[in-house]
């Protein structure tokens, strides 16, 4: 995170927080079904394993990678408000202020093709 005021660097990680706990959340919603289908019997045992092996391999892992070193946490915060993650209206302004360069870099960076 590069040189700036001692709050703005908490509110990066507040909001990196907030993020990163919703996202999570988010990736979470599928695996909890998988667990309601094993519930019921639906699913067995060896099968849920795999799907926690999964979630844990790919989303989780992809998430802990962006909410953590080395990525800048301030591109992390930029990317969740790009993404709609957090609610941009509901950032502090000098937040927004200081993160501009990166929130403009994020909305003009070419998204991949979704497959």
């Amino acid at each position: 995170m590069k040189e700036c005021p001692k709050h703005i660097r908490k509110l990066i990680w507040h909001y990196a927080g907030v993020a990163h706990e919703e996202e999570l959340r988010r990736a979470l919603v599928p695996l909890a079904a998988q667990f309601d289908e094993w519930r019921a019997g639906r699913l067995s045992s060896g099968e849920l394993s795999d799907e926690i092996h999964t979630f844990h391999n790919g989303p989780n892992r992809e998430l802990f990678k962006l909410y953590n070193e080395p990525t800048p946490l301030d591109s992390a915060v930029a990317h969740a408000i790009v993404t709609g993650v957090l609610d941009e209206t509901k950032i502090e302004p000098g937040l927004l202020e200081y993160l501009a360069s990166a929130i403009r870099f994020r909305r003009e960076k070419p998204q991949p093709d979704p497959e």
